[in-house]
């Protein structure tokens, strides 16, 4: 069973939220990020050798969060404003078209709830994160 730091959990989630790929060797815990350029990072070292060259079935890949699961988290968060008029602008923002243009524009100037976002965006992924990580281990044990 692979068990990995807050710390590496936080770094996936981040990763993950700048919409990374990200691995985890399943016995090390040794997470590699990759970029568009098909580059990898281990920790903060670039490799510029493609990453399949290296025996996949040794990782465990961490998906990317669906649209719907971020619209979500959206209107978890808006439930979380005690603000009345910006709560209203964050719904109101939500049913229009390009919702996650509209909400982002409505929190960039919120003032203090733009940090409460960012917060409560990672404290989401970081549970993301920890879910994807439970699934792995649980495959695991069943191939035992």
């Amino acid at each position: 069973m692979l068990r990995l730091t807050e710390k590496q959990v936080e770094e996936i989630a981040t990763d993950l939220e700048a919409g990374l790929q990200v691995a985890v060797h399943r016995i090390t815990g040794k997470i590699k990020t990759i970029t568009e350029s098909g580059n990898w990072f281990e920790g903060s070292e670039e490799y510029s050798d493609d990453i399949s060259d290296y025996d996949l079935d040794e990782y465990w890949e961490f998906e990317q969060m669906s649209s719907r699961d971020s619209f979500t988290i959206m209107e978890d968060f808006a439930r979380t404003v005690d603000d009345q008029e910006l709560r209203e602008r964050l719904y109101n923002s939500l049913d229009k078209p390009k919702p996650f243009k509209n909400f982002k524009l409505q929190i960039d100037y919120s003032g203090d709830y733009r940090q409460k976002w960012f917060d409560f965006k990672t404290g989401r992924f970081i549970r993301f994160v920890k879910r994807q990580l439970q699934e792995f281990n649980s495959r695991d044990l069943d191939l035992d």
